[in-house]
C-alpha cells in the first residue's frame, strides 16, 4: 500500500492516478469525508485527516510501504512559518508510523535557504524530513505547465498570456503528468538513504514558448503580456492575494529571472516526455470546461 497526500491537488493527483494505472494498492488521504467517492470509484483506499494532524497522518501511513508527501500551497499567513509547522507534523507522522519509503515533492532551487522566494518553504520541508526514514527522495521538479492554467481564460477569450516571467527566458518547466508519473516509478524503486532527484520536461520553455503552444491549439495568435515588475504585488492584490503569500510568489520569480532557481549541481537529473503541446491541450480543455 502506497499513501498519496495532496491527491485532489495537481502533482498528488497525478501521482495517485498514476499508482492506480499500474494496479498498485494506493490510500488517499483527503481533509474531508465528502471528497471520498470519486476517490474510491477509482478503486483508491481513503484515509481522513488534515495536514497538521500528526496522528492522523501517522495512522494512515502505519501500514504503508512508502508514501508521496508535500506541503500545500500557501493561501494566508506567513507561509514559511506555516511550511515550517508542515514539515514538522509529517516528520513525526513518518517517524511514529515507522514509514520505510517516502518522496518528497520538493523543487528545483530548494537547495537555497532564501533567495528563491516561496521555494524557500520546501527547503523547510527537506529539512524536517531528513533522517525521518530509511528511504527518502527529494523530488524537484521544474516550473508546472499547468500553472499557465491560471491565466489560461485570458488567452482563451483575450488573445493574451499574461507573465511574470521574461517572454523569450527558457526555464526548466515539466508538466504535471510526469511529476506523478515519477513520483509512482520513485516509491516503487529499490532504493535506501537520501537522494534528490530533479526532474524537467523534454526541453527547456519560454513563455514565448508557452504561448505559441496556445496559439496553436487555439488556432488563433495568442501573444505574451509581460507584467512589469512594479505593477505584479497589484496584480496579485487584486486577484485577492494575501499580501504575504504574493510577497513569497514574487520572490520565486525574482529568483527565476536572476537564475537562483536552477538544478543544483551533482543532483541526480531527469526528464519527463510529456511535450508542451500536449499539456497545454489539457489546460485548454479545462478552461473551457470550467469549474467541475
Amino acid at each position: 500500500m502506497y499513501v498519496m497526500l495532496g491527491a485532489n491537488g495537481r502533482a498528488g493527483g497525478e501521482t495517485a492516478r498514476a499508482l492506480i494505472e499500474m494496479e498498485v494498492p494506493t490510500r488517499v488521504v483527503l481533509r474531508r469525508p465528502e471528497q471520498a467517492g470519486a476517490w474510491i470509484d477509482r478503486g483508491a483506499d481513503v484515509a481522513i485527516a488534515s495536514i497538521e494532524d500528526v496522528q492522523g497522518i501517522a495512522a494512515a501511513l502505519s501500514d504503508a510501504s512508502g508514501a508521496f508527501l508535500l506541503s500545500p500551497a500557501p493561501v494566508s499567513g506567513d507561509p514559511y512559518r506555516r511550511a515550517d509547522e508542515i514539515g514538522s507534523a509529517l516528520a513525526r507522522a513518518v517517524r511514529q508510523a515507522g514509514l520505510p519509503k517516502v518522496v518528497a515533492l520538493s523543487s528545483v532551487g530548494a537547495q537555497h535557504t532564501a533567495g528563491t522566494g516561496i521555494i524557500a518553504t520546501l527547503h523547510s520541508l527537506e529539512r524536517h524530513l531528513k533522517g525521518s526514514a530509511p528511504a527518502i527522495t527529494f523530488l524537484r521538479p521544474g516550473y508546472f505547465v499547468e500553472t499557465w492554467g491560471e491565466v489560461a481564460q485570458a488567452a482563451v477569450t483575450d488573445g493574451v498570456l499574461p507573465s511574470f516571467l521574461e517572454p523569450a527566458q527558457r526555464i526548466p518547466m515539466v508538466s504535471t503528468v510526469d511529476v506523478g508519473r515519477t513520483a509512482a516509478r520513485l516509491l516503487l524503486e529499490d532504493f535506501r538513504g537520501e537522494r534528490v532527484v530533479e526532474l524537467a520536461g523534454p526541453h527547456a520553455w519560454s513563455a514565448n514558448d508557452v504561448a505559441a503552444a496556445f496559439s496553436q491549439v487555439l488556432d488563433r495568435t495568442v501573444d505574451v503580456a509581460f507584467v512589469p515588475i512594479e505593477s505584479r504585488a497589484m496584480v496579485l492584490a487584486r486577484e485577492g492575494v494575501p499580501a504575504e503569500v504574493a510577497e513569497a510568489l514574487l520572490g520565486m520569480y525574482e529568483g527565476l529571472a536572476n537564475g537562483r532557481v536552477t538544478f543544483e549541481a551533482g543532483a541526480q537529473r531527469r526528464l519527463g516526455s510529456v511535450p508542451l503541446l500536449e499539456a497545454v491541450e489539457r489546460i485548454v480543455q479545462s478552461t473551457r470546461r470550467g469549474p467541475a
